[in-house]
This record gives C-alpha cells, sequence and structure tokens, in this order.
C-alpha cells in the first residue's frame, strides 16, 4: 500500500522582509535656539530696562508679560471685547500717564510671593488660634468684649469680604499693565483671606463660648444704625467704574478713615486692656497687609502726580475724588463713635482715634503731593 497524499497548503511562502530607509537628519537652523546673536548665551532679559543695575526676579517675571500696543505689540490689539476698545484699553480710568510702565509695586509682589506670604500668616492664624483654646484663653473674657468681638468685628468682616470680592477682584485686569494688575489681585488675595479669618475666628469662639453669639454680626451689618453709613460707602465703592478712582477712594480714604480707625485705633488698642491678647494677632495681620498695600498704592499715586505731561491733572482729578469720598468717609466714621463706649475698659477716646487717623492721611496725601482737603485740617 502506498502513503496518503498530503494536501498542499493554502498559506502563501512569506514574501522576504523589505528592508526600509529613512532619511537622515539634517539641521536647517529654523529650530528654537538656533538663531546665534550678541546676546544668544544671555540669561537675562533685553527688552526691558530694570530699576536698578541689575533686574530682579519680580521684573523679569512680571514688566511686559501683559501685552501693549505702545511697546511691543506693533500690530495693534490681537483680541478685544465686542462693545468696546481691545485688550487693556487706557481709557477705563480718568487718570492719565505718559507711561503707566513705570510704575513697579515696591513690594515685588508676583504668583510665589502671594502663595508664600499668605501662607505663613495662614500659619500664624492658625496656631494662634489652636493655642487660644488649647489654653481656655477665652474664658477669661468679659461678656461687655465678647458682645463687642461678635458684633463689630463680625460686622467689619463683611466689609473685609466686600472689598476683597467686589473691589479689588473686580479690577485686578483692568489696570493698562501687568504691574498694576497683580498688586491689585494681591489686594483682592489679602482682603478675602482676612475675612476668612475672621469667620473662622467667629466659628471658634462660637463653640467655645456659650455667651457668644456668632449669628449678630450679619444683623448688625444690615441693620444697626452705627454701622449703616460704613456699609453704604463699601456698596457705593463697588459701583465705581473707575479703576484707578475705586483704587484712590478705596485705598487711600476709606481704608485710611474708616478701615485703619476701626482696626488699629479701635480694636488694637483697647483689646489686651480688655483681657484679649488673640484678637490683637489676627486683626494684626490685616492691618499688616493693609501696610503693605499701600506701599503700592502710595507709588503709583505719587507717579501719576509727578508725571511731566500729566500730573497737573491728576492732582486736580484726585482733588474732585477727595471732594466725593472724604466727607463720605468721615460720616461713616463718626457713625462708629457708639462703638467706642462699648468695651468694659475704655483706654482710648474716639476724638483721639479720629485725629490719628486724620494725621495719618494727611501724610499719605503729602507723599503723593496733592492737596489736603478742609476736612482733615479740621
Amino acid at each position: 500500500m502506498s502513503a496518503p497524499a498530503v494536501p498542499e497548503s493554502s498559506t502563501p511562502a512569506p514574501s522576504p522582509q523589505r528592508e526600509r530607509s529613512f532619511p537622515s537628519i539634517e539641521f536647517t537652523d529654523a529650530e528654537a535656539g538656533a538663531k546665534v546673536f550678541p546676546s544668544s548665551k544671555s540669561r537675562k532679559y533685553s527688552y526691558y530696562t530694570p530699576a536698578k543695575k541689575r533686574a530682579t526676579m519680580y521684573e523679569d517675571v512680571t514688566v511686559d508679560v501683559q501685552p501693549d500696543p505702545e511697546r511691543h505689540l506693533t500690530q495693534g490689539w490681537i483680541y478685544g471685547f465686542g462693545d468696546g476698545p481691545g485688550g487693556y484699553p487706557q481709557e477705563w480710568t480718568a487718570a492719565k500717564s505718559s507711561n503707566w510702565h513705570a510704575f513697579l509695586d515696591p513690594n515685588e509682589e508676583w504668583e510665589q510671593t502671594i502663595f508664600r506670604n499668605n501662607s505663613a500668616v495662614v500659619h500664624q492664624v492658625d496656631l494662634c488660634l489652636q493655642n487660644a483654646k488649647r489654653a481656655r484663653a477665652y474664658d477669661g473674657w468679659n461678656s461687655a468684649w465678647l458682645t463687642f468681638i461678635a458684633r463689630n468685628l463680625g460686622a467689619w468682616m463683611h466689609a473685609e469680604s466686600g472689598m476683597g470680592l467686589h473691589v479689588f477682584t473686580s479690577i485686578q485686569r483692568s489696570g493698562p499693565t501687568n504691574m498694576i494688575n497683580n498688586a491689585v489681585a494681591v489686594s483682592a488675595a489679602h482682603k478675602l483671606r482676612f475675612a476668612q479669618d475672621l469667620a473662622l475666628f467667629n466659628l471658634d469662639l462660637s463653640e467655645a463660648e456659650e455667651g457668644f453669639d456668632g449669628q449678630i454680626h450679619k444683623e448688625v451689618w444690615q441693620s444697626a444704625p452705627e454701622w449703616q453709613p460704613t456699609r453704604e460707602a463699601v456698596e457705593r465703592l463697588t459701583a465705581i467704574g473707575d479703576w484707578c478712582e475705586l483704587l484712590f477712594a478705596t485705598k487711600i480714604v476709606f481704608e485710611q478713615l474708616v478701615g485703619s480707625l476701626f482696626r488699629s485705633e479701635l480694636v488694637m488698642q483697647v483689646a489686651a486692656r480688655n483681657g484679649d491678647y488673640i484678637t490683637p494677632t489676627i486683626v494684626g495681620t490685616g492691618e499688616y497687609d493693609y501696610d503693605r498695600d499701600l506701599n503700592y498704592s502710595r507709588a503709583l499715586f505719587q507717579m501719576l502726580s509727578r508725571d511731566p505731561e500729566h500730573g497737573a491733572a491728576n492732582r486736580e482729578l484726585f482733588g474732585r475724588w477727595m471732594a466725593e469720598w472724604v466727607p463720605r468717609c468721615l460720616d461713616a466714621a463718626r457713625a462708629l463713635q457708639p462703638i467706642w463706649s462699648q468695651p468694659a475698659d475704655k483706654s482710648v477716646t474716639f476724638a483721639i482715634s479720629l485725629e490719628n487717623a486724620k494725621t495719618h492721611m494727611r501724610d499719605v496725601l503729602t507723599a503723593i503731593e496733592v492737596d489736603i482737603p478742609e476736612e482733615l485740617k479740621q
């Protein structure tokens, strides 16, 4: 017998693998960083002139980051708004400058410093509140002081929150340069963080003390007669459309005559005499924030007052703004006079506190070289 036939396979035999060739890489000097020029190896920017001999990190990450057709945006604005000019128009304020880019924040604030500084303050406040609860520091407070904190410091929390959210946040991209907008954004961060600190303080006291009314602050802010002129002033600030006027009215006028009057000339002065060493630590962070913010505000308005082309017009403009806001803020300050008599230990009078606030504002106005209103001389 013969063996059975093996069926032929239907699978085709594999074809030999074809060798592929790749083109050789050729450098055309069109890639980024290929061009060689006099400063191509330098690690410093040369598109701006630093304020001092050597540029700072603040200048490197801030100057000319925001586009401007008057500097490097030679083709004009590449984007805009449907009902107005493009980009960051200078027409958003009545104030004028021959060079807005001349302003540099003396605090040199940028993204890293915002987080670093606020983180340090939050850590300080957190440790303060933890130690206060651990040591039962609130037990030694008298009922009059607990009532004062619940009503008045709680009411001021609303003012801080309003300024942070509806004043500075609303204009933190309205300025014509990144240096101005960065500084304003830092003010917003300061105010919102301080308002949050006051809210957490209120919650801690509500948990620790049965006699502390942690809800009364809302009623005081909305209806207490002594706080209504302050509330009206804050709400009127939020209605200002001119970003520079809003910054001037808030930092130079309201914060001097009302904010620092309450924080520094009242709370910081009388807290310790009423057995409270916690509140000055927390309120002190807000006052420190304002002092830093006042540094850039003073520098900005001083630059505008000294402008070789628009200085006289700017000083006149500032005078008109003060004619509206100084009387309003003085009325708000005087309406707060009754709260000076609420603490059990009254170590300072309202007249002395108001005069100190006026003196500080006169010093600021002298620094920015504008005339002092008659209301501040009385």
